[in-house]
């Protein structure tokens, strides 16, 4: 398998504009032309993981944290990374991670958690903004159905739970061809009259590029009139977080002893208990403290986070039982959700969960 069709997939489900911009993701190290016969999905890539990776003749490991988040100044194995990208290099094993444009995807990070603890109803908890666009297109009115069709068919269209969504008027449209135009209808250098059907559809920004080779394809002009418009709405499909409800209310000690056993967390700090049952519970993998406010607007009795400092506590003001499990034990399962992706998508690809334990904290 060429490790482009393996990105290919992977950036379908998590596309690499929805990263944060300090992020990294991406094909990290390697030929994307390369042929390899099977992956090594880890959390971080660490060197103990490359080796693991050359050993069991695996020639890409597939990660979620990026190895490289800052430029390097050298490549002398001096540092972790260093020593890392050097392995890599030596054992022909190429890395790709995929970050925080698999946690702001409804179906990605968070959403296994969610799973994990059995929560229903999920939601995004704070989307993310600029996410839609409007597509308004002037078709002649004999081709406004295979345009519409062509449109949707590249994914314009989606509303909710709704698809091939769109709106259409009737007019008249002008134009007068120049000097060696080939108009499909018309002569150049004469005005010409034509009636049209203005079609109208929103889409998901990063669809854009498919979405207007798909136009271009199917519209009989030689030069399309459309336009892109961007839009507030929100989309509720895209952002940080997640938010459910479990079907059965827990006591705030019961709830906690579920979090510590489905996650497998040695410590789990939380704020003080509130007396009140657990239904409606926030998540988000790795340090999710920036959205204490929003789980807590969300009307969440509980959210569940790592990486939160000490003052972060406080942002909690007595209003969700706030617990902090660990960075790594809160991501853990995005191996299992990566190789899940890809068995469904290329069943005849072999993928491995790595055996090599990358959690740097350890606690007594």
């Amino acid at each position: 398998m060429r490790i482009k069709a393996v990105m290919d997939v992977l950036e379908r489900w998590a596309p690499p504009v929805l990263q944060e911009e300090y992020d990294n993701s991406g094909l990290q190290v390697g030929d994307p032309q390369a042929e390899v016969a099977s992956a090594l999905i880890a959390l971080d890539c660490t060197e103990a993981v490359v080796e693991e990776a050359a050993r069991g003749g695996h020639g890409l490991v597939i990660a979620h944290h990026p190895v490289i988040f800052r430029g390097l100044r050298s490549l002398t194995g001096r540092t972790g990374v260093e020593r890392t990208l050097l392995a890599a290099v030596r054992h022909n094993v190429a890395i790709y991670a995929l970050h925080t444009n698999l946690d702001n995807v409804a179906t990605g990070v968070n959403a296994e958690i969610a799973a994990r603890l059995g929560l229903e109803d999920l939601e995004v908890l704070d989307p993310k903004p600029g996410q839609l666009r409007k597509l308004t297109v002037f078709v002649p009115h004999a081709h406004a159905e295979a345009v519409r069709n062509a449109l949707f068919g590249a994914g314009a269209g989606q509303v909710g739970a709704y698809d091939e969504c769109s709106f259409s008027t009737e007019g008249q449209g002008t134009f007068r061809g120049g000097a060696g135009t080939d108009p499909f209808v018309g002569r150049p250098g004469e005005r010409h009259a034509e009636p049209e059907t203005r079609v109208e559809t929103i889409y998901h920004a990063p669809r854009e590029a498919a979405i207007l080779a798909a136009l271009r394809a199917a519209h009989p002009y030689e030069e399309v009139a459309y336009d892109l418009v961007p839009l507030a709405n929100p989309y509720p499909q895209v952002g940080a977080g997640a938010i459910g409800r479990l079907a059965v209310p827990l006591d705030e000690v019961a709830f906690l002893a579920r979090v510590k056993a489905v996650f497998g967390a040695p410590v789990v700090r939380h704020t003080a208990l509130r007396g009140r049952p657990v239904e409606r519970v926030a998540v988000c993998g790795g340090s999710g403290a920036f959205l204490i406010g929003r789980a807590r607007a969300a009307g969440a009795d509980a959210y569940v986070t790592a990486d939160v400092k000490y003052h972060q506590f406080f942002e909690a003001e007595g209003r969700l039982l706030l617990a902090d499990i660990g960075h790594f034990e809160s991501e853990q399962y995005t191996m299992h959700l990566i190789q899940r992706r890809l068995g469904q998508e290329m069943p005849t690809f072999a993928t491995r969960l790595t055996d090599t334990v990358t959690n740097p904290i350890h606690c007594i």
